[in-house]
C-alpha cells in the first residue's frame, strides 16, 4: 500500500487523498478471480496480482486518452450525497468492533434491522476498550489540541493490551502480522484466463476510478481546492502497476482512511509520503507491536472521523435552492446506504447522467421582446418587455442536437399558435441552440422553413451568421430569399423587419446597434 500513496503522491493532485486496497475492490477481485483459480492458491494469488496490473494498465491508457471527463459526471449533490451515505457506512460498520459482535449481513439496511439482536451479543471487556479510546481522545483534544489525539487514544489501547495481557479477554486485536519485503514472483499461466481478466479488469478501473473521484473531489471540496481528473486517473494507474510489483491488491480512494486523513489536520500528500515511510520501516522491522492495537480503538478513530463528514443539513437545505439537486443527492446517499457503496456509486453517476440528458432534451425556452430602451429580452408577468409587432421571437436554452429536435420543433410550432395572425416574421435566437452541425437539426430547420412559407412567413436566424453559412452549404441548404434568412444578431434581424414596426421602436433599435 506504501508504494501506491507514494504514487498518488508523486502524480495525483489531490492533496488528502489515501489509497488502499478497500472492502469493494477485493470483493470484484474474488469474484472474479476465485473461478479462474479452480481452488490453487498460488495460481490465486497470480491471478490477483495480473488483474491489478491490468487495472492499472487500463487506468493508464485512459488518462492518455483524456477520459478524465468522466469525472465531470460528478455533481456536487453527488458529492454531498456520498459524503454523507460514506460517513453513515463506515459508523455503522464499526458498530461491530466497538461492541464486540460480528455482522452476519452485509447491507446496511439488514444490519440496523438487527441491531435489538446485535446488541444483546455486546462483549463487556471490548466496549470497555472502546470507551477508553474515546476518553483518551477527548483528553489528548482538549490537553493538546495539535497533537494527534487518534494516534495517541490507539496507542494507549495497545499499551494496555500488552501490559495487563487483555487477550486473555477476549478482546479482539489486530494480531499477528508478517514482516519483511515482498518477494517477487512472475505470474505464468496461459493466455486464455488472461484473456478471461482483460474486460473485469476493464469494468474494475472504472468504478475504481469513480470512486476515487467522488471521494477525492468530495475533500477537495471541503478544503476549498480542485483537482485534475486525468492526472488523477494517471496516478490510480501507476499506483496499481506499483502496488502489482509489490504483490498487493488492486488499490482506490480509502474513504474511510482519506477521513481519518481529513479529521487528524491533513491538508497536504507529506502526511501520505510520512505515513508510506512508516509503514514501510514497520512492516520490514517493526510489525511486532501491531498485534496489540485492539480493533476497538480503530473502531472509535473511525467514527469519530466519520461524524466529522456528516453534514444531513446541508442535503436538506437543497430541498429549499433546488429540488432536483435535493432528489440526486438523495438518492446517492440511500443507494449507497441500501445497495452499498460501489453499486451505490454506479447508480448515482447514471442518475447524474440522466438528468443531464433531461435538461438538454427538455430544456427552457422564451419568447422574446424589447422593453423601454430597446434591449431585447423575455416575455414575462413584469411586463418589462413588449412583443414586436408582427415578429415572434424565439429562445431555445440549449444546444440542439439529433435527441432534441424534434422538440425545438414542437415547442417552436406550439409557442408561435399562441401568437397573433399578423406575425410577418419568426426569429429564432440562434446563439443558444446553433452550437454545432448535426444534420438532423438542419433538416428539421428545413423542414420548419417549408411550414412557415407555406403561411407566408419568413424565417429568420439571429448569431452565429459566418457557422450557419457554412453549415448550409453542407447541407445543401439556401439562404436569403430563396431560403432561410440568417443575420449577425438579434438587432441587426430587427432592424432588418423594422418596416413592419412602429417608427419609435425603429428609433430605439438603430439607437442600440449604433
Amino acid at each position: 500500500m506504501h508504494t501506491a500513496n507514494d504514487a498518488i503522491c508523486s502524480f495525483g493532485t489531490s492533496k488528502q487523498l489515501i489509497v488502499g486496497p478497500d472492502a469493494a475492490t477485493c470483493a470484484v477481485i474474488a469474484a472474479v478471480v476465485t473461478p479462474l483459480a479452480a481452488g490453487d492458491s498460488f495460481k490465486h494469488w497470480q491471478l490477483v496480482v495480473t488483474m491489478t496490473a491490468m487495472t492499472g494498465f487500463w487506468c493508464f491508457i485512459a488518462s492518455k486518452l483524456k477520459l478524465g471527463v468522466l469525472a465531470d459526471f460528478l455533481s456536487k449533490p453527488i458529492l454531498m450525497g456520498l459524503l454523507n451515505g460514506v460517513a453513515i457506512t463506515i459508523i455503522v460498520g464499526q458498530f461491530s468492533k466497538v461492541f464486540g459482535f460480528t455482522f452476519d449481513e452485509r447491507y446496511l439496511l439488514e444490519r440496523l434491522g438487527g441491531i435489538p439482536s446485535y446488541l444483546a451479543q455486546t462483549h463487556v471487556p471490548t466496549l470497555l476498550m472502546a470507551l477508553f479510546t474515546l476518553a483518551v481522545y477527548f483528553a489528548m483534544k482538549r490537553i493538546k489540541p495539535t497533537w494527534p489525539a487518534s494516534m495517541f487514544a490507539i496507542a494507549f489501547g495497545a499499551f494496555l493490551i500488552w501490559i495487563f495481557d487483555l487477550k486473555q479477554h477476549d478482546i479482539k486485536n489486530i494480531g499477528t502480522v508478517t514482516g519483511g519485503l515482498p518477494v517477487f514472483n512472475t505470474p505464468v499461466f496461459d493466455l486464455g484466463i488472461i484473456r478471461e481478466l482483460v474486460v473485469p479488469a476493464l469494468n474494475l478501473a472504472i468504478v475504481s476510478f469513480v470512486s476515487m473521484m467522488l471521494t477525492a473531489r468530495s475533500f477537495a471540496a471541503k478544503n476549498g481546492y480542485d483537482i485534475d481528473a486525468d492526472k488523477e486517473f494517471r496516478a490510480l494507474g501507476i499506483a496499481n502497476i506499483a502496488s502489482a510489483l509489490s504483490q498487493g491488491f488492486a488499490v482506490s480512494g480509502a474513504d474511510s482512511r482519506t477521513a481519518v486523513n481529513d479529521a487528524t489536520g491533513g491538508k497536504t500528500q507529506l502526511v501520505s509520503i510520512i505515513a508510506a515511510a512508516i509503514i514501510a520501516v514497520i512492516a520490514v522491522f517493526l510489525t511486532a507491536p501491531l498485534e496489540f492495537i485492539p480493533s476497538a480503538a480503530l473502531g472509535v478513530v473511525l467514527i469519530i472521523a466519520s461524524v466529522h463528514l456528516l453534514d444531513l443539513k446541508a442535503v436538506w437545505q437543497l430541498k429549499r435552492k433546488d429540488k432536483q439537486a435535493f432528489y440526486l443527492a438523495l438518492a446517492t446517499l440511500l443507494a449507497l446506504l441500501f445497495i452499498g457503496v460501489i453499486p451505490g456509486i454506479t447508480l448515482a453517476v447514471l442518475l447524474g447522467l440522466f438528468q443531464f440528458i433531461r435538461t438538454v432534451m427538455r430544456p427552457t425556452d422564451n419568447i422574446l421582446g424589447v422593453d423601454v430602451n430597446g434591449v431585447v429580452r423575455s416575455l414575462d408577468a413584469t411586463d418589462k418587455a413588449k412583443a414586436v409587432q408582427g415578429v415572434f421571437i424565439y429562445r431555445f436554452n440549449s444546444p440542439l442536437t439529433y435527441f432534441n429536435a424534434s422538440y425545438f420543433k414542437r415547442r417552436l410550432l406550439e409557442q408561435y399558435a399562441r401568437q397573433k395572425d399578423d406575425t410577418q416574421c419568426v426569429i429564432i435566437d440562434a446563439v443558444p441552440c446553433f452550437t454545432h452541425l448535426d444534420l438532423s437539426v438542419m433538416a428539421m430547420l428545413a423542414d420548419l422553413d417549408v411550414i412557415f412559407k407555406k403561411r407566408d412567413i419568413r424565417l429568420e436566424l439571429a448569431g452565429r451568421k459566418r457557422q450557419l453559412l457554412s453549415w448550409f452549404d453542407i447541407a445543401g441548404m439556401k439562404s436569403g430569399k430563396e431560403g432561410i434568412y440568417i443575420h449577425s444578431d438579434l438587432y441587426v434581424a430587427l432592424q432588418k423587419n423594422r418596416v413592419s414596426q412602429p417608427t419609435d421602436e425603429v428609433a430605439l433599435f438603430e439607437a442600440h446597434t449604433n
